[in-house]
């Protein structure tokens, strides 16, 4: 039996602990994420002219290579081709990748194709990412991205998987309080389609600042809390509410200057925590000579995306439109930014393990089929080179999965091994709505 000493009967005379006694045990039982990554992250691992005749190739090889990077799921990403897009990838922060090639009808043939190389490697489908604006202020080019995405929820119904992930984008020839109409009117039917075939829309919150030259940094309406509960609403009219997720990325709550367990608090606190169902993990780093610069916001002028006066017609201009978000911020690959306190505690870089846990404390996921999506845009490292690439990406997952399961172990003994003997947890840990 464990004593201590007990002063009122001299030195070294033995009483029972306080917490020795008989209590219930609960056992250490940690619930772990699954990791994978979104197969953007190497755009042209198979070749070009390899892919565009054979076009399921490339998610024969991409499964191939998730599994040698140690990733138990994948992101497959469908985009338009570069024969078909609208926006260059000159044009583009982070190019998207047609991993996913609809050109063609996607049948069960090619569905079995994929299954069987998913089989063989034991990696599956998280969800499909088609990242594109749904509420285009261009009619013609809208029609096109909804006819894509209704592709997009063929290819997942018969592939079997459950989700899929984008934008809701925005008209930037309306206000926000306009978007909320165009919102109701364009993509709600959209909602209804993936309804109609099981699935849910789960929407990532990036503002997506660099997306058109004009002023606006918002220019995807789906970009902060306040927003998706809005547009739940919305949905919830429509009958839709249920197919309304958000696929949450850290890197976007620090380019705006909040933090991720704020944005938890805030869910929680308004009824709203069921929202978020997936994640990306991907982070950011604010620099803070940019920042005292610029500030948030970013740079405003004199970017080089305008010429005489008027947006440049040359998408090699016309990506300095990012420079809203670049001048004074910069993509984080998990686990390439070096551990920061300071940087945490000021909302200028990502603490991975506190996200972790503030999931699990404040969410009320299902943990075990919630997915942690690696998404590679660390500009540095954008090594479109397979042999270079391989590495950087396996540190990366590793590094994502063990701070996973580190916050798991916590959560476990935190929450329920520790509680059920009625002993108290240390410390304070970090508090929502303070830096």
């Amino acid at each position: 039996m464990l004593t201590v000493p007990d002063a009122r009967a001299g030195i070294g005379a033995p009483k029972a602990a306080e917490y020795n006694r008989d209590v219930a045990v609960r056992p250490f039982q940690p619930q772990f994420m699954k990791v994978g990554i979104l197969t953007a992250a190497l755009q042209e691992l198979t070749p070009r002219e390899v892919r565009d005749a054979d076009p399921d190739r490339a998610i024969e090889d991409w499964v191939q290579f998730a599994a040698e990077l140690g990733a138990e799921t994948i992101q497959l990403s469908a985009a338009l081709h570069p024969s078909e897009t609208d926006v260059p990838p000159e044009a583009m922060l982070d190019p998207v990748a047609n991993t996913l090639d609809l050109r063609q009808p996607f049948d069960a043939t090619r569905a079995h194709r994929v299954r069987r190389a998913l089989e063989a490697v034991g990696v599956t489908i998280s969800d499909i990412g088609y990242f594109d604006n749904m509420l285009h202020h261009d009619a013609a080019i809208r029609r096109q991205k909804h006819a894509f995405m209704m592709r997009v929820f063929d290819a997942a119904t018969l592939l079997g998987v459950d989700a899929v992930c984008g934008f809701v984008g925005r008209n930037v020839a309306h206000s926000m309080d306009e978007n909320l109409r165009d919102f109701e009117e364009q993509f709600v039917p959209l909602l209804t389609e993936a309804k109609a075939r099981g699935l849910t829309l789960r929407v990532e919150q990036c503002p997506m600042p660099g997306w058109h030259p004009g002023d606006a940094f918002h220019n995807n309406l789906a970009y902060t809390p306040g927003a998706w509960i809005a547009l739940h609403r919305i949905c919830e009219r429509h009958g839709v509410g249920d197919q309304f997720r958000i696929h949450y990325d850290p890197s976007h709550a620090i380019l705006m200057g909040q933090d991720t367990r704020s944005v938890f608090q805030y869910l929680k606190e308004t009824g709203y925590a069921f929202l978020i169902s997936g994640f990306h993990v991907k982070g950011q780093v604010i620099d803070a000579r940019g920042l005292a610069a610029w500030g948030y916001g970013g740079q405003t002028l004199l970017r080089g995306d305008w010429k005489d006066h008027r947006p440049s017609p040359e998408p090699a201009d016309q990506v300095n439109a990012w420079k809203k978000q670049t001048a004074f911020a910069e993509h984080e690959l998990p686990g390439t930014a070096r551990h920061d306190p300071l940087a945490y505690l000021q909302n200028r870089s990502v603490d991975w393990l506190d996200h972790q846990l503030a999931a699990r404390e404040l969410l009320g996921l299902d943990v075990a089929h919630t997915p942690l999506i690696v998404e590679h845009e660390y500009p540095k490292a954008r090594v479109q080179d397979r042999e270079r690439l391989t590495p950087i990406l396996q540190a990366s997952i590793a590094f994502i999965r063990f701070i996973d399961r580190a916050a798991a172990c916590m959560y476990a003994l935190q929450h329920d091994v520790l509680p059920a003997q009625g002993i108290p947890v240390q410390g304070r840990g970090r508090e929502p709505f303070r830096s």
